[in-house]
């Protein structure tokens, strides 16, 4: 996916279309999806993206919108059986996710198990027939090991990468969204994740080849100053 054109960010709530609400926190009540999704139809972003079990639920309450309705898969340690993964995202594309967002195989990929990394991920998207976002969890990672990381996923058929499960000790960085849009190119969308909270913070993360925010401050966002 390409980059924003330069300017096409002129106020916050600009960014609403490279948006994915997101509620991801243990403990989430039918009232915050019923919310979250309520504000995702008002502001117009581009998604919402939820565990498995509450991705039915989001696209009835999505219906009639542009809005998706996205599912996480193996979140957020990224330690299931490569089997267990292709389940778990044919089931959420089953109930209705029109992307998926995949925590790499994390043990594998700091092990240098690459080849293990690689299989697994393709497995993964070939199973389903929506776009794979891969979270790197980039905290977890040196510079080398984001590289390969983002080039497995990009061998492997992905639709993006992506930092960060936002539970891993760490989040987007500037630094991060544009060494992976270097290695990921302009066929790909570089998803940042995992900390972003303000207008400034998104518009940063765009300008630095970002083409996909995730945030569970997206009104916050989209209602704020740069």
């Amino acid at each position: 996916m390409p980059t924003v054109p330069e300017g096409a960010i002129r106020v916050p709530r600009d960014l609403a279309p490279l948006i994915d609400h997101t509620l991801l926190a243990p403990g989430a009540t039918r009232e915050d999806l019923e919310r979250v999704c309520a504000e995702a139809r008002t502001h117009g972003f581009a998604a919402v993206c939820v565990h498995r079990n509450a991705v039915a639920e989001a696209r009835r309450l999505l219906a009639g919108t542009k809005v998706l309705p996205i599912a996480v898969v193996d979140f957020p340690r990224g330690e299931a059986a490569t089997g267990a993964r292709v389940l778990e995202a044919f089931e959420a594309v089953r109930s209705g996710a029109e992307e998926i967002d995949l925590v790499i195989r994390l043990t594998a990929l700091l092990a240098g198990r690459h080849e293990e990394v690689l299989d697994d991920l393709r497995a993964v998207v070939k199973a389903v027939p929506v776009p794979v976002k891969v979270i790197l969890e980039t905290a977890r990672l040196g510079r080398e090991q984001k590289v390969v990381a983002a080039a497995l996923a990009r061998c492997a058929g992905a639709a993006y990468v992506k930092t960060s499960t936002g539970f891993g000790g760490g989040g987007a960085t500037v630094d991060d969204v544009a060494l992976l849009r270097a290695v990921v190119g302009e066929e790909m969308g570089v998803k940042a994740s995992g900390g972003v909270k303000t207008a400034a913070d998104a518009l940063a993360l765009v300008r630095a080849g970002a083409s996909r925010i995730g945030s569970s401050a997206s009104v916050a966002i989209v209602t704020g100053d740069f």
